[in-house]
């Protein structure tokens, strides 16, 4: 049985902050003890990058702390396991920028840094969260948690109250990166392009008629497709079934066998949903939190996803659990019927 504890109410936005409660059951969405992290996706990255954006532009950068090893100057194996970049570069090179600008690319965040005094032409903070990370703007430069790795010092900026009226903008002046699983990759680079290179087109902004030229030249099933960051960046596991669901198309369908008229529905199905999720706050299933610790919503919306056995919201039927490629698929077997249901390589879950 899976238990929702809503972070949001529907309506009125966010009204619980995760990491200033004590309610182990406000924290997060629990769903019984198998509960397992889930990789931040292109809502939830969006919604990190849009959280983030009123706290950190036009920002100095003014000192940067990695956890150290006990009393040794050298920065701690946990520290350095997250750090694409050599430990000295993140100390020595990140002080004296300014953030221009942040953007997500993917599922990933991009900070476009401007260094102190011309003393490069351009830099660049790239930001995977993995599966538990978090990146969160603090009131403190203190290690809040045995699991935040680096600390950022902003300079003060002018008052303001930020987004949610907890705190003035001054007061934020700390950017945390916290990592349970350390998963998640910190990169500094001067060629953001090619460290990015090989991901797909954005979801939100490829054309109908490229989407559907590109399905119509792969073979796979669509469930894996939408998982292929080659293909589309920033689709996953949550995401992929619920834009399933909601254009009607069963997981194991093959791409290129899709006609016009299912390609346009799951080219909107897609949209939609991570749309809906943006404008959620994402969803909060495990650990996501937003820059300022604020938990998302849209699982609360879930209609598929990880809803096993729960009756479908549209026609009643149970919601079935199968295998597509080793990952776990929820659908509506009478919604998403489709002759491609038993095709070769996925195996039912009861």
């Amino acid at each position: 049985m899976v238990v929702v504890i809503p972070l949001k109410s529907p309506d009125s936005g966010p009204i619980l902050k995760c990491d200033r409660l004590k309610d182990a059951r406000a924290r997060r969405v629990w769903r019984g003890p198998g509960c397992i992290a889930f990789m931040p996706e292109l809502p939830e990255v969006e919604t990190i990058v849009r959280s983030l954006r009123p706290l950190v532009l036009g920002r100095q950068i003014t000192a940067v702390e990695l956890r150290r090893n006990g009393s040794s100057r050298s920065s701690h194996p946990t520290a350095s396991r997250i750090l694409a970049s050599p430990a000295r570069e993140f100390e020595q090179r990140l002080p004296g920028c300014s953030i221009e600008s942040i953007e997500r690319v993917g599922k990933n965040i991009v900070f476009h840094l401007r260094p102190y005094m011309g003393r490069e032409t351009r830099l660049y903070l790239l930001v995977h969260l993995g599966m538990t990370g978090r990146l969160t703007c603090e009131t403190t430069p203190e290690f809040r948690q045995k699991h935040t790795h680096l600390v950022m010092a902003l300079a003060e900026a002018g008052r303001r109250d930020s987004p949610h009226g907890t705190a003035p903008l001054e007061e934020l002046r700390w950017l945390h990166y916290s990592d349970i699983r350390r998963f998640g990759r910190l990169r500094l680079t001067a060629r953001p392009d090619e460290a990015l290179s090989g991901l797909g087109a954005d979801p939100l902004e490829i054309r109908e008629e490229e989407f559907f030229r590109l399905l119509r030249s792969r073979r796979s099933m669509l469930k894996s497709l939408l998982l292929d960051q080659h293909f589309l960046r920033g689709i996953g596991n949550i995401y992929a079934d619920e834009s399933l669901f909601r254009a009607g198309i069963h997981p194991a369908a093959h791409a290129a066998r899709l006609d016009r008229k299912r390609a346009l529905r799951l080219y909107e199905g897609i949209r939609e949903t991570l749309s809906q999720a943006i404008a959620q706050g994402g969803s909060s299933i495990s650990d996501f939190v937003d820059g300022q610790g604020y938990a998302g919503n849209f699982q609360v919306y879930h209609q598929v996803y990880q809803r096993t056995g729960e009756p479908c919201v549209r026609c009643g039927a149970a919601i079935r659990r199968i295998i597509v490629s080793s990952r776990g698929t929820h659908f509506c077997p009478r919604c998403q019927r489709g002759a491609e249901r038993r095709a070769a390589g996925v195996s039912l879950k009861k």
